[in-house]
C-alpha cells in the first residue's frame, strides 16, 4: 500500500507554526483529508484523524487502517490519534470530540474535508440531475456534507470561542459557484456548505475564531484516478495551469488558512483550481 508520509518531513524546515495546536480532520485517513493532516503535522499540530471506519485507509491502497496511520505518523514530531464514526450522527461527533480533546487536549483547527458524492446506497447517485433524482440520495448527499459539517462547528466552535482561539476550514467544491447538470445534490449541498462557512464567520467573529472555506477543482487523489476517466493532457504537471490540481496544492491551501499568516481572514472561500473558474461569487 502507499505508505509514504509525508509527515515524515515534519520539522525538516525548523519552522512550526503550528506547534502545540490540535487539529481534527474529518475524512483524514485517505484522499484529501489525510494530505491536509499529514500538511498541519509537518507545520507542527497534533493530529486527531478520523473516517467513517478503521478500514477506510484501505479502500484505494492508501494505508492498512487508520490506527495503523496514526501510528505511523506519531513516529514524527507531532502526536496523532484516531476517532471513528458517522459525521451526520450527532452522539458519534461528540464522542469523537471528546475522545480527541481528553487525549490530546482542546481542538484549536478542525478542517470539514469528509464529505463527496455518496448516495443512499453507498454509490454515486443515479439519476443525478436538477429534474431526475431520488430523494434518498439527495438527504444522503446533503446529511453528508453539509449536516456533517454544521455538527462537527456545532461541537468544536463554542470550545473554541471560549478560548478565543481557533481556526475552522470547512472544504466546498467548485461545483458550488455555477450551475451543473448533473451531480445537482452534491452541487447544492456544497453550496450551503460555502453560506454556513460565512454565518458561522459572523457568529465566531467577536470571539477571535476565524471561519474560512476552500473550493478544490479535481485533484489526483488515488480515489480520484481509480473512479474516473483521466484526460491525459490534464495528468500532465508543469508551468501550465491547465491541468489536474494535487492533494498537496489543496493542502497549502488549507494550512495557510489554518495558520497565523491568514490571522485577519475569515468568512471568505479560496477556489483552488489553477483558475479554471473565473466567474464571480
Amino acid at each position: 500500500m502507499g505508505e509514504t508520509l509525508l509527515a515524515a518531513e515534519a520539522g525538516s524546515s525548523g519552522r512550526r507554526p503550528l506547534e502545540g495546536r490540535v487539529a481534527l480532520v474529518t475524512g483524514s485517513g485517505r484522499g484529501l483529508g489525510r494530505t491536509i493532516a499529514e500538511a498541519l503535522m509537518r507545520l507542527g499540530a497534533d493530529l486527531v484523524l478520523h473516517d467513517i471506519n478503521e478500514q477506510a485507509p484501505a479502500q484505494f491502497g492508501e494505508f492498512e487502517s487508520l490506527s495503523a496511520l496514526a501510528a505511523a505518523l506519531t513516529r514524527n514530531a507531532s502526536r496523532a490519534m484516531a476517532v471513528t464514526g458517522d459525521i451526520t450522527d450527532n452522539a458519534a461527533v461528540e464522542k469523537m470530540v471528546a475522545a480527541g480533546q481528553d487525549q490530546l487536549g482542546p481542538i484549536s483547527i478542525l478542517v470539514n474535508c469528509a464529505g463527496g458524492d455518496i448516495g443512499a446506497r453507498g454509490t454515486k447517485p443515479n439519476p443525478n440531475t436538477p429534474t431526475d433524482f431520488e430523494v434518498e440520495d439527495v438527504q444522503a448527499v446533503v446529511n453528508r456534507n453539509l449536516i456533517g459539517t454544521m455538527l462537527m462547528c456545532r461541537a468544536i466552535a463554542p470550545g473554541m470561542a471560549a478560548r478565543q482561539q481557533g481556526s475552522i476550514v470547512n472544504v466546498g467544491s467548485v461545483s458550488a459557484h455555477a450551475g451543473i447538470a448533473t451531480e445537482v445534490g452534491y452541487a447544492c449541498a456544497k453550496a450551503a456548505v460555502l453560506h454556513y462557512t460565512r454565518c458561522l464567520a459572523l457568529e465566531m467573529r467577536p470571539h477571535g475564531v476565524r471561519v474560512n472555506a476552500i473550493s478544490p477543482g479535481p485533484a489526483k487523489t488515488a480515489r480520484f484516478l481509480a473512479t474516473r476517466e483521466t484526460d491525459p493532457v490534464m495528468m500532465e504537471e508543469g508551468p501550465s495551469l491547465v491541468r489536474y490540481g494535487t492533494p498537496s496544492e489543496i493542502a497549502d491551501a488549507v494550512s495557510f488558512l489554518s495558520s497565523d499568516d491568514a490571522r485577519f481572514v475569515s468568512g471568505q472561500v479560496l477556489r483552488v483550481d489553477g483558475g479554471a473558474g473565473l466567474y464571480p461569487g
